[in-house]
């Protein structure tokens, strides 16, 4: 099984290097992206597998895992690990742990309490396929050389 790297994962979104390492100084963050299929086995079940992401098509179920750790001499104090998403990706925002951005990452937050301009003059409410960034708060002090993992699910428009 081969994970897309964060190369590819630039070359996806159509960001450039500098967009997409949004890592504070001493954190350094890789990720990997990989397609859920659904193939039968020889006895007629159903089997769900992870592929390499380096071909997706409308409809593909994503799994994104970021990867974290505190490479700096000093323990990370108010820090977050903060990704676009796939260019064409919708993401599930229910995980309570997550915030997420409908602005490019001016602002944050759940979606109920997410709002953008109409071509009209007036607002409306965020949904799921408004989202372009993704946020999660670090737990408090991360002593150097700690690491932890984050995903999320998206969904191919």
């Amino acid at each position: 099984m081969k994970a897309a790297t964060l190369s590819w994962m630039i070359a996806l979104t159509g960001l450039a290097a500098s967009q997409v390492a949004w890592a504070q100084p001493g954190v350094r963050l890789d990720t990997q992206m990989f397609v859920e299929r659904v193939t039968t086995d020889v006895n007629g079940r159903s089997r769900r597998i992870l592929a390499s992401a380096d071909r997706v098509a409308p409809g593909d179920q994503l799994i994104v895992i970021v990867h974290w750790r505190n490479d700096g001499s000093a323990p990370l104090r108010d820090q977050a690990v903060v990704r676009p998403l796939p260019r064409g990706a919708q993401i599930d925002p229910t995980d309570p742990t997550m915030q997420v951005s409908v602005d490019g990452g001016a602002h944050w937050g759940r979606m109920e309490q997410l709002w953008l301009p109409t071509p009209l003059g007036g607002t409306r409410r965020a949904v799921a396929a408004d989202i372009t960034h993704v946020r999660w708060s670090l737990p408090q002090a991360v002593p150097p050389g700690h690491a932890g993992r984050l995903s999320y699910r998206a969904t191919m428009r």
